[in-house]
């Protein structure tokens, strides 16, 4: 099994979903911080999740045809970005547009890692392969709110909101130089791939 690949993977699946959910444990602080009810602190969660899914069934798709190592780079970088503009931005409406940016992202590469995954092992390992990826699902609903949430009240709301791009930044450097390149080898159409939608199982 390519273990170098699918930990890298693995990371990166878990900085995205902790950028999602990570921010719970911080409402609070971002209520306090900007001014605002911890209702409306809440939709830096609420419309990411509503993003994501709207996005979920069609970016993956119009991503279906780019080297997937580009794609990741692409996704990573915009999740570094714009939490690195989060952690600075001095109102909130400029915190939830670096918020809702990176969800459209999110299921392109969480659909891509499961993928480059499942298809870098021989067939037989492929579940085991995928179900390490899921890990960092997992770890970034059950350990990105407390580490999150830990760190902003021992230092700052900025410095809590700074880890999520750190994470990122990791997981953004070691795709650039330990990830081979991933071209896509057998691009289906558009049409091919709508039509998964409608099969029945």
């Amino acid at each position: 099994m390519n273990k170098g690949l699918i930990l890298i993977l693995t990371i990166g699946v878990f900085s995205i979903i902790n950028t999602e959910m990570g921010v719970v444990g911080i409402l609070p602080l971002v209520s306090e911080e900007y001014g605002v009810g911890v209702a409306a602190a809440g939709l830096l969660v609420s419309m990411f999740a509503l993003v994501v899914a709207v996005s979920g069934p069609t970016m993956p798709l119009f991503f279906s045809g780019i080297n997937r190592k580009k794609a990741m780079i692409l996704v990573l970088s915009v999740f570094t970005a714009c939490n690195v503009i989060s952690a600075f931005a001095e109102s909130f409406p400029i915190v939830l547009i670096t918020r809702v940016i990176p969800a459209f992202f999110q299921p392109v590469y969480v659909s891509m890692a499961m993928s480059v995954a499942g298809s870098s092992v021989p067939p037989k390992d492929s579940p085991k392969a995928v179900s390490k990826v899921m890990m960092g699902v997992s770890a970034g609903m059950v350990l990105g709110v407390p580490i999150v949430s830990y760190i902003a009240n021992m230092t700052s709301l900025r410095v809590g909101m700074l880890f999520f791009a750190a994470v990122n930044g990791a997981a953004l450097i070691a795709t650039v130089f330990a990830v081979p390149d991933l071209p896509v080898r057998e691009k289906l159409s558009y049409g091919a791939q709508l039509k998964v939608l409608k099969e029945r199982k």
